[in-house]
């Protein structure tokens, strides 16, 4: 194994877990302001009442984007590290469930922010969960109720049982990690000055517009929905993602990790392509 590759793989893990840190302070001080029976005005009212709410703010919205990219980022450098051989499936696994339970906890954080963008991404989240045939009607229940209980599912979900959940997921990975703060200070800065800067989105109605683009790791999958029905591109879909990672690491046969590499590559380039689509 190449010394190098692996320290750089867990650099890029330290970097993730420091932009959670900061994501969890921040979120924490976002939550106290929050109120879920009345998503859009809470969020309003932090930005334009609560000192520094606006600040506090893009600070949980940046460090949270930024996690789910470093760890990705993380995830592609330890790929890379350990090809072709493999890896063990008992570890491998939980961390692959962890990367579904990350996206849905920045879901759930559009989706609370009460605006247009939430609106409509909640309303699809529903009807994709429903689609699923036996449990749809359960999962939702459990994970949105947005149309029934507004964002009363969705906020402790957010808050504490996805978290939890990622938490049980990534433990045996997360306990090797000590990450020093100064040695990433640059990044707390660079997060910081940032949020500073540049505010968190937020989309109000606009009059005439009747295309609206969701969170940028959704439009992908919003654009596929046009052409597919909702369980095939909001389910199985993403699963053949999931699934192609799981058995990348399963097989030592070369034939067989180029195969699963080269569908994972494919499964990429068409959801770029989607989300270009859907973005312009």
């Amino acid at each position: 194994m190449d010394i190098r590759s692996s320290f750089v793989a867990v650099r890029w893990g330290e970097k993730s877990m420091v932009s959670l840190y900061v994501s969890v302070l921040s979120g924490v001080v976002v939550a106290l302001q929050y109120n879920p029976a009345e998503p859009l005005y809470s969020t309003s009212t932090l930005d334009l009442l609560v000192p520094f709410g606006a600040f506090w703010r893009s600070l949980h919205f940046y460090s949270s984007q930024l996690f789910f990219l470093l760890t990705v980022t993380h995830l592609v450098a330890i790929l890379i590290d350990r090809w072709p051989q493999p890896m063990a499936m008992r570890k491998w696994l939980p961390l692959i469930c962890s990367l579904p339970v990350i996206v849905l906890l920045l879901f759930t954080g559009y989706l609370l922010r009460g605006d247009v963008t939430g609106e409509m991404a909640g309303v699809i989240a529903e009807n994709i969960v429903l689609s699923v045939p036996l449990l749809g009607r359960l999962l939702n229940e459990m994970l949105f109720a947005v149309s029934s209980d507004g964002m009363l599912r969705v906020y402790p979900n957010h808050l504490l049982g996805l978290g939890v959940l990622w938490g049980l997921l990534s433990w045996d990975h997360l306990r090797k990690y000590r990450v020093s703060w100064r040695e990433h200070g640059g990044l707390v800065v660079m997060i910081l000055a940032g949020s500073c800067f540049v505010a968190a989105p937020m989309e109000l109605e606009r009059l005439g517009v009747f295309h609206i683009t969701g969170p940028w790791f959704f439009v992908g999958l919003q654009e596929l929905l046009r052409f597919v029905p909702p369980f095939w591109a909001g389910v199985v879909w993403p699963m053949v993602l999931v699934a192609s990672l799981v058995v990348l690491v399963a097989n030592r046969s070369m034939v067989h990790q180029i195969l699963t590499t080269t569908l994972i590559l494919g499964w990429l380039v068409v959801y770029v392509v989607l989300t270009l689509i859907g973005v312009l």
